[in-house]
């Protein structure tokens, strides 16, 4: 696990600071930094340092997601839509994507979403049975981090199926083993390795994959505090993913 390395692992932003900056100085750099190729877009390539494989490895790998399967991704942020993204690759029939906000449902759905939930408007779990036949979802993908969240993937998931947790949880959550024991249930965590980064960085350079999609604004690096602002306001700014350049 690339993540948990002795010698390595999470180190930017965690042990030390992270890299908002006009130069960075990279730890264990020849074994962790990938060279661009010349006229490569790197604006997209931007959303290859986190997003698009933490949605990939923790949410669509660790859920097993497989031509045909039902899915729901609880977020609609930039991890859930990163998730809505990449699960296409394995072609899933029906992708239901819940959040509390109405622009990014909306954004969800031209990503490909077949169906999305306001959860403030409507019963999530009801309306998820219904599109399911009472069955559940084959795999329930969190991607917000909160108790209700996960515990929401309990209800919904179909016997068989895998609760893949994304979330960052600062508190605890309840696991209803009352109601999972018995149903061949699978639930996993990640920090991402970026393992797939290469596999990644190539659909993107055959525009098969266009994580560009998930930029909605850009700023100066000294405009800096006005793009923390905008992301700290992201509902009423409808943003996503934010850009600095020099």
């Amino acid at each position: 696990m690339y993540s948990h390395c002795e010698k390595g692992g999470w180190i930017l932003g965690n042990t030390i600071d992270g890299c908002q900056a006009e130069y960075v100085r990279i730890p264990f750099a020849d074994n962790s930094l990938y060279p661009i190729p010349e006229g490569a877009d790197e604006e997209a390539l931007v959303m290859l340092s986190d997003i698009l494989p933490t949605g990939f490895e923790c949410g669509v790998l660790n859920g097993q997601v497989k031509p045909g399967d039902t899915i729901a991704i609880i977020g609609a942020g930039p991890i859930g839509l990163a998730v809505l993204l990449t699960s296409q690759f394995y072609s899933p029939s029906v992708i239901i994507v819940i959040d509390q906000d109405d622009n990014r449902l909306a954004v969800a759905k031209t990503f490909g979403a077949t169906h999305i939930i306001n959860s403030i408007v409507e019963n999530a779990f009801d309306k998820v049975m219904k599109i399911t036949g009472d069955k559940g979802v084959d795999a329930a993908i969190e991607a917000v981090g909160i108790a209700s969240t996960f515990e929401l993937c309990e209800t919904i998931v179909a016997a068989g199926g895998h609760i893949a947790n994304i979330g960052v949880h600062g508190k605890s959550v309840t696991l209803h083993m009352e109601s999972l024991w018995s149903r061949n249930i699978t639930i996993t965590t990640r920090l991402v390795d970026t393992v797939t980064t290469p596999m990644l960085f190539k659909t993107v350079q055959s525009k098969k994959l266009d994580p560009k999609k998930l930029i909605t604004h850009h700023f100066r690096l000294d405009q800096i505090v006005e793009a923390y602002e905008t992301f700290g306001n992201a509902a009423q700014e409808k943003a996503l993913k934010v850009i600095l350049s020099n």
